[in-house]
């Protein structure tokens, strides 16, 4: 068995996997208790897919009760530049590192079942791979197998890789032997939650996703409250705030897959060139890429907020023309514009 996992390991590196780690399916107790807490707050927000199947989503080993291991795997992703650059440039967009190139998605599951095939050709066992489309509940499973913890903001923090890193899990009914989990070592650190400009955070270790700006520019269909809009900032897709500002960066390694790194069109795009886009348009652009998912409306409403948020009145020209859009949501977005840059607000 420890032959095994050690061939798996260098297979899995080999095939450019920054970490590997082994848990079993049960050996991430308090999943269930925590998802319901979650749900039960109302902070999943629209989403409701995290409401459904619970009972999977909170026991790993419900959901294939044949499998026996489950093989972590971090993807890095790491930025060659500050993301938080960009956020001084109200002129221009800022979009999530994870998002500036190809759709991690494809990239991660390919690899995945290319260390898949060959665990099975070893030993003859079943597996799924899984990234992020199935009721797996990633980070906490990671944490098992110890690859990592799960920081103030909810993420995964590791000590060699920081925090830049996707997630794969492979089930296996192979038996693997598991690691030792990993240990929280936030220690007294808050910078990932006084960063975050909304407030997401009610306690460490706690997210409410309907104040989170990740969830509010992706997942959030229809009009954004008020109160929030002028906290996106230029914020258009995603928000890297929490991730970035993270001490633990410092020994973040570089990413090795060239598909990640930030397009150069995407690093810090001119809001007055988003606004213009249509339907065909934005499919061009984004032809390739997880933007491409949330569709023309949800994203120029988005930049909308941010022209409105800009403090620059040489925007109003380019957000003029959709106060009467198609989309109602469009429509409002760019209104609250104008209002707020013929009003010369920027708070």
């Amino acid at each position: 068995m420890a032959d095994l996992k050690a061939r798996l390991v260098d297979k899995a590196l080999a095939e450019g996997f920054a970490g590997v780690g082994v848990c079993r399916p049960d050996s991430a107790p308090g999943i269930a208790e925590r998802l319901d807490r979650f749900v039960a707050q109302g902070r999943h927000g629209q989403m409701g897919w995290m409401a459904e199947r619970m009972q999977w989503r909170g026991d790993p080993a419900a959901l294939w009760p044949a499998a026996r291991s489950v093989v972590m795997l971090a993807e890095l992703y790491t930025p060659d530049h500050d993301p938080l650059d960009v956020l001084e440039q109200r002129d221009r967009a800022a979009v999530s590192v994870y998002a500036q190139n190809r759709d991690y998605h494809d990239i991660v599951k390919k690899r995945l079942k290319r260390v898949g095939r060959w665990l099975v050709e070893q030993e003859g066992c079943e597996i799924k791979v899984f990234v992020d489309t199935a009721p797996v509940m990633e980070k906490p499973l990671a944490q098992a197998a110890g690859l990592g913890w799960q920081g103030k903001h909810t993420n995964l923090l590791s000590r060699e890789l920081g925090n830049w890193f996707f997630l794969g899990a492979i089930f296996t009914t192979a038996e693997l032997e598991p690691d030792q989990p990993g240990e929280e070592n936030c220690g007294s650190c808050t910078a990932c939650l006084d960063i975050c400009p909304t407030h997401a955070f009610p306690a460490p270790f706690q997210l409410d996703a309907r104040r989170c700006i990740s969830y509010l520019t992706i997942e959030h269909k229809g009009p954004v409250d008020e109160e929030l809009r002028p906290l996106l900032g230029n914020r258009i897709y995603g928000c890297d705030d929490c991730l970035a500002i993270c001490p633990w960066n410092k020994f973040a390694q570089e990413a090795t897959e060239m598909r990640y790194l930030g397009r150069e069109d995407l690093r810090a795009p001119a809001l007055a060139d988003l606004a213009k886009l249509d339907d065909a348009g934005f499919r061009a652009m984004f032809s390739g890429s997880p933007i491409k998912r949330i569709g023309r409306d949800r994203f120029v409403r988005n930049v909308a907020y941010a022209i409105g948020n800009s403090g620059d009145p040489a925007l109003v020209s380019g957000v003029q023309g959709l106060c009467e859009d198609s989309d109602a949501t469009v429509a409002d977005a760019a209104r609250w514009a104008v209002g707020r840059l013929k009003d010369g607000r920027t708070e």
